[in-house]
């Protein structure tokens, strides 16, 4: 089992940045992680993605904008949002994933806003 934490979620005018975080309660080295996010209505959408060697991809609308990262020593993952727009506002949530035992796992969720 592995337990995820989102953080780092608020209020934010557009063009503004913040930054998510994403703490584990084990070891994700061997665990690709992934942001995604959900709007109300919606199904939930991949926004970026980090393989455990390191290999990032990004949903085309956030490209140039987002930066996913990881930390294995600190067993966190990251989302560094710049140039933040209206139509980002949405719930982010964090997945760990692995092939072995087909595992995956889903954080609670932080609330991000995008608003004047």
């Amino acid at each position: 089992q592995v337990q995820l934490v989102e953080s780092g979620g608020g209020l934010v005018q557009p063009g503004g940045s913040l930054r998510l975080s994403c703490a584990a309660s084990r070891t994700i080295s061997s665990f690709n992680m992934a942001w995604y996010r959900q709007t109300p209505g919606n199904q939930r959408e991949l926004v970026a993605r980090i393989t455990s060697d390191g290999k990032t991809n990004y949903a085309d609308s956030v490209k140039g904008r987002f930066t996913i990262s990881r930390d294995n020593a600190r067993m966190t993952v990251f989302l560094q949002m710049n140039s933040l727009k209206p139509e980002d506002t949405a719930v982010y949530y964090c997945n760990a994933a692995r092939v072995v035992n087909r595992d995956d796992y889903w954080g609670r969720g932080t609330q991000v806003t995008v608003s004047i």
